[in-house]
């Protein structure tokens, strides 16, 4: 493994005039990050446990600045990780890849080189360019990271995507346009929503090729939050991703007015701050309840189970994913051990697009919990964008 040196910053990591430009997808900066070649990327992967087989290249990665709009659609800033093959063809297909929870910035994409980036170097191993936000409020953007707000998650994702058009072009790497879409867990969702902005249209440049979310939460009201209360989301995850949805989403939706009314003490008063993009996962769950029951006003709790007005409504913002028809391949991995994000959530997915006349599998990975869904889908879906990107004769490889 070898890190990025300053020669090849060659001007692309200064501003240039460009912040001058108002535009969403607008390019600010390019920073390289890291460089490795084909054998510190298998490197790489084994020692997390991922399958390396696809890898073929070495990759280049750069921290991209880029202009964005927040959930008010104010303009803001964001970033994100762009990672290319070193070798391959010149002009580049091009793989999202929307990441999971993350409480702290810092170990966003672009930030850390670590589990964030397993996709990215596997699928710009496998000779195609990767772009990855961060999201609003992770990485270097600013402000507190609206989490679960699935429009402003694909309002950053497809202003990447841009910037990641503009930034291959000048490291000479051009885009073709064809877009295969993946993501895990908040990003599976992500993706989801992602794949269907495409596919209606929301930027012309881009056409969406190919769907391959994993363990996402798909379905919020009929299977993710009823699940926090019949055992299928074990007690840890079920504290950590309720406290932060409801402090992430407060602010979007008049959800409460004191912490009190919804939190016990003492988290009541910790539980904003625990948030705040500096506290390790290990942290906050340390200093909240041990369980979803214990860390909730009993009326609160109850008002969790029968979700009604402003609670229900931004319970179903983030429900239309998988509502509508999508003409291209589509698969949805999923564990049936995961604790986490349970099976149910893909399968109602499946369901909600079958409805529309677009039957998808639903890949179960059996027992596996909710990253080792991850660790054995994410190196399936890679092989999979490869057969499906192969000329005819070259698929089944």
């Amino acid at each position: 493994m070898q890190r990025a040196g300053q020669e090849e910053q060659g001007g692309l990591g200064q501003r240039s005039g460009l912040g001058e430009l108002s535009g969403r997808g607008e390019l600010l900066s390019v920073v390289p990050v890291a460089r490795h070649d084909a054998q510190g990327v298998r490197r790489f992967l084994d020692e997390r446990g991922i399958a390396a087989d696809p890898v073929r290249y070495g990759v280049r990665a750069y921290r991209l600045t880029y202009r964005t709009v927040d959930p008010y659609g104010k303009p803001t800033t964001a970033t994100g990780l762009l990672t290319l093959p070193t070798g391959g063809a010149r002009r580049l297909d091009l793989v999202s890849d929307t990441h999971g929870t993350m409480v702290k910035r810092s170990y966003a994409p672009s930030a850390s080189e670590d589990f964030g980036r397993v996709p990215s170097y596997l699928n710009a191993g496998a000779g195609r360019a990767v772009a990855a936000p961060d999201y609003l409020g992770l990485g270097e953007g600013p402000g507190p990271h609206p989490y679960m707000d699935t429009r402003s998650s694909v309002t950053a994702s497809l202003d990447m995507l841009r910037a990641a058009r503009t930034a291959a072009g000048r490291l000479g790497r051009p885009l073709t346009g064809a877009v295969y879409a993946t993501g895990f867990s908040q990003g599976g969702q992500v993706a989801m929503a992602l794949g269907k902005a495409l596919r209606a249209g929301a930027d012309g440049h881009f056409r969406l090729k190919a769907l391959a979310p994993i363990s996402g939460p798909y379905d919020l009201e009929g299977q993710e939050m009823p699940a926090l209360y019949d055992g299928r989301v074990n007690d840890t995850s079920g504290v950590l991703y309720l406290s932060y949805w409801l402090t992430a989403q407060n602010r979007l939706h008049p959800l409460y007015r004191d912490p009190a009314d919804v939190f016990r003490a003492p988290y009541a008063d910790r539980v904003a701050a625990l948030f705040d993009g500096t506290h390790e996962e290990e942290d906050v769950v340390r200093q909240l309840a041990p369980s979803v029951k214990q860390l909730l006003t009993p009326a609160f709790y109850e008002r969790m189970r029968h979700p009604d007005g402003p609670l229900l409504a931004a319970i179903r913002a983030a429900d239309h994913t998988c509502d509508w028809k999508p003409d291209v391949p589509v698969r949805l991995y999923a564990g049936a051990a995961d604790t986490d994000v349970p099976i149910g959530n893909a399968e109602s997915c499946a369901a909600r697009l079958a409805g529309h006349g677009e039957p998808v599998p639903v890949v179960n990975q059996g027992d596996v919990d909710h990253f080792g869904s991850f660790a054995v889908s994410a190196p399936q879906v890679t092989r999979w964008f490869d057969a499906l990107s192969s000329p005819p004769g070259a698929r089944g490889r």
